[in-house]
């Protein structure tokens, strides 16, 4: 394998790589420019042989950046990912990654320019509205590049992940939201009469999300033992809904609830029942726990909507659906249950996750804590003579 360095004009060079020959005998060269001194052109040169030497050379890539990323979504996210994932990543690229950094060639794509998009999109990238981009979408976009960029490295079209070498932002931690128990009191009060009633108190009993709670099934409810498996979770694309298993094993999860749960749904299923004799054919029996009235899917973006507008209209305090589990969690850790045993019931792929969101939730531990090495020391710490 060898290279030969051809002038191109001022301060610009070709460096011709001899690659081997196809199948019929015929040469093979790659190109590569470089602007700079001759002195360089001949570094360049060198180390481009030695990783053809070494096996580690990556051909200049004949799409750029927006292209390899349309091809990595076909090849990898709508195969390997969920529908609705796929769908936001799309929309990242096609909105904000594209239109910044796509027309550079995919090899020449160096952290300078990420870390540069990065910025612009901080400071001004928002499409809806004046100002820039959330601190969150921003390490969406990251996040997604970083994958992508990992793929093209494992799949010989570069040789390094440009991300490496990018500063990620880091988002304001915003503390979760929890119900106190007037605020649970008034809620269900002013739901009395609501379809949303049972699915409320559902949550606030189980700590299910949004869309565990929509794709429950009776098949998945033992009335009798009071539980629950969580099997299944409904998630809403541009195409419509659909069903899919949680995310992680751990989201495959049994659940108890409370007696008083139970008697609510054994009241509901029988009038899921009575409406499902009276509407005959019409019925879609899907076996959903909570469904519209003629059995289909609540759609999850209708349901949060509905919600939504509940809630303002009630004058209550301004909160989102998802709070109900974290009140879940919050009355669980406060009535002083294991947080091993929360994270469970959340669903939650690893404790710390669990312990990151509600460890600040635990009213009076550092005093208990006190109170509780001190009366050890009490036990342990011999007597002064003169006391």
């Amino acid at each position: 394998m060898k290279g030969h360095i051809r002038k191109r004009g001022k301060n610009s060079y070709a460096i011709i790589l001899d690659i081997g020959r196809d199948g019929n005998g015929i040469r093979l060269q790659k190109w590569h420019s470089l602007k700079g001194t001759r002195k360089q052109a001949e570094a360049y040169c060198a180390k481009l042989v030695t990783e053809l030497n070494l096996g580690t050379y990556i051909a200049p890539a004949a799409y750029n950046t927006g292209e390899y990323l349309d091809r990595w979504l076909e090849s990898h996210v709508q195969t390997s990912l969920s529908a609705k994932t796929a769908e936001r990543y799309k929309e990242l690229i096609e909105q904000h990654i594209k239109p910044a950094i796509g027309s550079i060639p995919l090899t020449k794509l160096r952290p300078m320019e990420i870390q540069q998009f990065y910025a612009k999109a901080l400071a001004g990238g928002c499409k809806r509205k004046a100002g820039g981009l959330s601190k969150q979408s921003v390490l969406h976009m990251h996040r997604l590049l970083h994958v992508a960029m990992k793929h093209s490295v494992q799949w010989h079209l570069r040789s390094t992940n440009p991300l490496n070498g990018v500063v990620s932002p880091k988002p304001d931690h915003k503390e979760m939201r929890a119900l106190t128990p007037p605020d649970v009191s008034a809620l269900l009060r002013a739901l009395n009469e609501s379809r949303l009633r049972l699915p409320v108190l559902t949550a606030l009993a189980t700590g299910l999300r949004r869309g565990e709670l929509l794709a429950l099934r009776w098949g998945n409810v033992d009335l009798d033992r009071a539980a629950l498996q969580v099997r299944e979770t409904l998630e809403e694309t541009k195409e419509g809904v659909r069903f899919k298993e949680p995310k992680t094993k751990s989201g495959r999860r049994l659940l108890q609830f409370s007696p008083l749960l139970a008697e609510e749904l054994r009241r509901h299923r029988a009038q899921q029942s009575e409406r499902r004799l009276k509407l005959g054919a019409a019925y879609a029996n899907k076996d959903l726990v909570f469904s519209l009235d003629d059995g289909k899917a609540w759609s999850p973006d209708n349901f949060s909507s509905e919600f939504a507008g509940f809630v303002r209209k009630s004058n209550l305090p301004h909160f989102r659906f998802h709070d109900l589990r974290h009140t879940h969690a919050s009355q669980l850790i406060h009535e002083g249950v294991s947080i091993k045993v929360v994270s469970a019931r959340l669903g939650h792929s690893k404790i710390g996750i669990t312990l990151d969101t509600y460890g600040h939730v635990m009213p009076g531990a550092d005093e208990t804590a006190v109170l509780k090495i001190e009366g050890w020391l009490q036990n342990v710490v011999p007597k002064s003579e003169n006391t």
